[in-house]
């Protein structure tokens, strides 16, 4: 296991969120990765769909300095693998389950959190050695789905919640095996300052059974 799996295990364990800051700007990053770093949330993603967002990885990944996993979502391609790995990116999270960009995420020695919506895709994934898998769009899926899911996946391999979660979904996915959650709309929109992300960030943490928070 290498050294980034292992922070990035230590920091689901202690809170099992990804932030996801969609539209987030270079001139935004900063306040709000600390405010997310002070709810003790320390694995950030970027989207690239996002404006400048390998500035914004840059920018927030220099000012962390070792304090949390900063990367790219909605990464699509091998190219923009690289390009996150160079901006000083160590994460990679996508929508989909795409073979060639687990294997060159994990090449690069980043951490690499595909989505998937089957089984199928879930185990491809797996056998392209991503460390981490989200479950996406969560709104069309549910609790008992996932359940029935664990029931053939890997029984310690995590698995994020990404899409439509709420605070008052948490202990239901959660009981049905759920690793952690990828949070966005629910921490985040567009022109949001860092106070309100820190006073929904600490929401959802109190919803967080059991966990060490910030």
């Amino acid at each position: 296991m290498t050294e980034l799996k292992k922070t990035f295990t230590r920091y689901l364990n202690k809170c099992p969120v990804i932030a996801i800051l969609r539209g987030i700007t270079p001139e935004e990053i900063l306040p709000v990765g600390r405010a997310l770093m002070e709810c003790g949330i320390n694995i950030i993603e970027i989207p690239l769909n996002s404006p400048e967002p390998l500035e914004s990885i840059r920018r927030l990944s220099t000012d962390a300095n070792g304090r949390a996993i900063i990367g790219a979502g909605t990464v699509l391609n091998v190219a923009d693998v690289e390009a996150v790995k160079a901006s000083g990116g160590q994460l990679i999270v996508s929508p989909n389950t795409n073979t060639a960009v687990i294997a060159a995420t994990v090449a690069a020695e980043m951490i690499s959190v595909p989505g998937y919506f089957t089984p199928t895709e879930a185990f491809a994934a797996i056998q392209a050695g991503a460390h981490a898998i989200k479950l996406f769009p969560a709104e069309a899926a549910s609790p008992s789905i996932l359940k029935a899911q664990r029931a053939v996946l890997p029984a310690d391999f995590p698995i994020f919640i990404v899409g439509g979660v709420h605070a008052d979904d948490v202990v239901k996915w959660l009981s049905a095996g759920a690793s952690g959650f990828g949070l966005g709309g629910a921490l985040y929109r567009p022109g949001q300052s860092a106070v309100d992300v820190h006073r929904a960030a600490m929401q959802f943490m109190s919803a967080l059974p059991g966990q060490n928070r910030a």
